[in-house]
């Protein structure tokens, strides 16, 4: 499944489900449901809800890992995802950034 969001003041953006639904979730927003609104009054909350995500992701990513925890059988440990959120996110905060000087909602 794909989550396409469109907004009058930008093109497109397509997420994998996995990555829009985190997004969602991250806002406050129901990822199960097929269509949604980040009306223009709540992207100044929605922004902020995902740029403290992405600090405690970067924080966690520079936080060093404990090497006897998350060790699998082949003495490695668990694998991070080689794409941070805020790479995930940064289209998303500026689709919203942009919806919001203009006053448009985002839809998906």
């Amino acid at each position: 499944m794909l989550f396409k969001f469109k907004s009058r003041a930008t093109a497109d953006l397509i997420m994998l489900e996995p990555n829009g639904r985190r997004v969602l979730e991250i806002i406050g927003k129901n990822p199960d449901d097929a269509h949604g609104i980040v009306t223009a009054e709540q992207i100044p909350a929605a922004i902020a809800a995902l740029e403290a995500a992405v600090r405690a992701d970067d924080a966690a990513r520079t936080a060093p890992a404990d090497d006897e925890e998350g060790a699998d059988d082949e003495g490695q440990g668990t694998q991070r995802d080689p794409v941070s959120l805020r790479q995930r996110a940064a289209p998303f905060i500026d689709m919203l950034r942009r919806s919001a000087a203009e006053a448009h909602d985002v839809v998906w």
